[in-house]
């Protein structure tokens, strides 16, 4: 038996026959935007350093995902990952395991033009960069800062460093941006990026999420289908994708869209989260979670962190319950979980 087949045998899978094998790290819960579908205005309370994994423990964890679950792809999220100061390093060292993943970033791009070649160097494949606009008005009133030009920038350095393709992550908020899709599909088609609308989520902080106001998958597809031409891409090759595909004016350029609400794609789910400060999430939606930062702390060998990984996996429910009238927002907001 190969090392692979053995980490394929032992991973992650739940009750319900799914196997995660994309592993989303959280490398802090510190932003520096406040997008008003993530937090108020005035910030969160963030972690205590000492409550955070620290680079090696990262590392390890990480490397126990890839040797022993069988784990074959790594994007690393925050909170804002670039304002962890050991980003290239924990990079670095997790390209360099003997089993290499796959490994992306998440981020909304502040900082990017200054790492993108070191991290490029480090061995990181791509970017995902939160976009939701192009106007900087706009951009102010959703992320609370005046930071357009510096993530525009870190786009084209991402583009210019060969992290690519280049993947640009918009959300569309009722009354603010929800008419700007297509301004934002020219933007991204110019410059081979690859744009992805995301339904807003019941994810921030405040809890003020509503359905009422959320911009649906369907609202989108009616801004976009007749000015771009678009038709579904072939179904077969999503997998487990959460993106649909679209190919614009017959390809081979697409946008995708995320329709986590009205669309939930839970039944072909193969991620598994682990945040900042080492707790296990197997749903962006879980109420609950499973400590691995004390067993490692208490000396817990690679085997048992192993195994008490896969119990947690194992307990992931068949779906995120959104759609259902007794669905809670969990307790932690998406910048605290990680995208």
């Amino acid at each position: 038996m190969t090392a692979t087949e053995e980490v394929t045998q032992t991973g992650l899978a739940d009750r319900y026959g799914r196997v995660a094998t994309d592993l989303r790290v959280s490398l802090t819960d510190r932003c520096n935007l406040r997008c008003s579908y993530c937090m108020p205005e005035e910030g969160l309370d963030w972690l205590a350093k000492p409550e955070l994994l620290t680079d090696d423990e990262v590392v390890r964890l990480v490397s126990i995902a890839v040797t022993h679950l069988g784990v074959r792809e790594i994007r690393f999220t925050g909170g804002e990952p670039l304002l962890r100061r050991g980003l290239v390093d924990i990079v670095t060292r997790t390209t360099a395991l003997s089993l290499r993943p796959e490994v992306s970033l998440t981020t909304n791009g502040i900082g990017l033009a200054r790492q993108a070649q070191a991290l490029k160097d480090a061995g990181l494949g791509r970017v995902n960069v939160s976009l939701d606009t192009i106007r900087p008005d706009t951009f102010v009133q959703l992320a609370r800062r005046d930071r357009l030009k510096d993530v525009l920038a870190g786009l084209e350095a991402a583009q210019a460093a060969g992290l690519t393709p280049v993947k640009v992550n918009a959300v569309l908020m009722r009354g603010v941006n929800e008419l700007q899709a297509g301004e934002l599909l020219e933007y991204c088609l110019d410059r081979s990026y690859e744009l992805r609308f995301i339904e807003q989520m019941p994810l921030d902080a405040q809890h003020g999420w509503s359905r009422d106001t959320m911009v649906t998958a369907d609202e989108i597809l009616e801004q976009l289908v007749d000015q771009f031409g678009l038709v579904p891409a072939d179904a077969s090759t999503r997998g487990s994708a959460p993106a649909e595909s679209f190919l614009v004016h017959g390809g081979p350029q697409t946008v995708g869209i995320i329709a986590s609400v009205t669309r939930p794609f839970c039944g072909d789910c193969d991620r598994v989260r682990l945040t900042a400060d080492g707790q296990v999430r197997d749903c962006l939606f879980a109420r609950t979670e499973s400590d691995l930062r004390t067993a490692l702390r208490g000396g817990a060998d690679d085997d048992e962190l192993a195994d008490r990984w896969r119990r947690a996996q194992a307990k992931k429910l068949p779906g995120h319950g959104i759609n259902d009238p007794s669905f809670l927002q969990p307790t932690r907001p998406m910048s605290a979980i990680g995208g």
